[in-house]
């Protein structure tokens, strides 16, 4: 298996298992890993997801080109259409966080991937790069919208021009990373955070995702309309009636995600 799962106390770790080739993605990990996500809405049980790389180099070096060099122009289309919309837009709206534990090399697509994820933690062997340029084609996927918005115009046209190779340090300087943290320790910390973040309302914690993901584009008037129609739908539910008990009774929640 290319892709291993783990589900332990409503937390998912998801590991990219193809080491030998720095965890490449093939076709057939693009699919597995679309079905996955695509199945979160309808899994009530996982609570936060940790997504990372297998073995010591990489978080993943983007596709695996063996597979894909003889593939046509049209070929290559389909193939980065469906990294954007099986995998990269399924994780931003899959409506639990995805926490992205990089530990090594990132780049292209896998690049991508941990772009995608709504909180990303980088170990001290972490790197980042977009090596598309230098044999002479665009970065796939989204990566001229997703870096912009993340870096900015500026320094993402640098990147994307230079092959600018980031290191982790850097990449906490640019706000690519929220957090850096020793090799060795990156998948514990991780893992409190998700065991942090899981303790919290699930339908809260899905409307701040969507407050952000979808708000973020849109204009701000709207967007300040969308938080207060998330809110009102909240205002409602059994979560909300238990957190507010849970506080005046001075005792820790139980949410039920209803």
């Amino acid at each position: 298996m290319k892709i291993s799962y783990e589900l332990s106390d409503n937390i998912a770790l998801i590991r990219l298992n193809h080491p030998e080739k720095l965890n490449a993605l093939t076709g057939a990990m693009v699919a597995e890993l679309g079905e996955w996500f695509a199945s979160l809405k309808r899994e009530p049980t996982v609570r936060v997801v940790i997504l990372t790389g297998m073995g010591q180099k990489a978080f993943s070096a983007g596709v695996d080109i063996a597979e894909f060099a003889s593939v046509d122009a049209e070929g290559v289309s389909e193939v980065t259409k469906r990294v954007r919309e099986d995998v990269c837009s399924l994780i931003e709206s899959c409506g639990v966080p995805v926490i992205a534990a990089v530990n090594g090399l990132a780049a292209g697509i896998g690049f991508e991937l941990a772009l995608a994820c709504h909180i990303r933690l980088a170990s001290t062997n972490a790197r980042f790069s977009l090596p598309e340029v230098e044999p002479g084609v665009v970065p796939e996927c989204d990566w001229s919208q997703r870096l912009a918005r993340a870096l900015g115009t500026g320094r993402a046209f640098e990147m994307m021009q230079t092959d600018k190779k980031v290191s982790a340090d850097e990449a906490l300087r640019l706000g690519l990373v929220n957090r850096v943290v020793a090799h060795e320790q990156l998948l514990a910390e991780a893992e409190s955070l998700a065991r942090e973040i899981s303790q919290l309302a699930p339908l809260a914690l899905r409307a701040c995702l969507e407050a952000v993901t979808r708000g973020t584009d849109l204009p701000l008037a709207e967007g300040l309309d969308l938080e207060s129609e998330l809110f009102s739908q909240l205002f409602t539910t059994e979560d909300m009636r238990e957190g507010t008990s849970a506080f005046l009774e001075k005792r820790a929640p139980e949410f039920k995600g209803k």
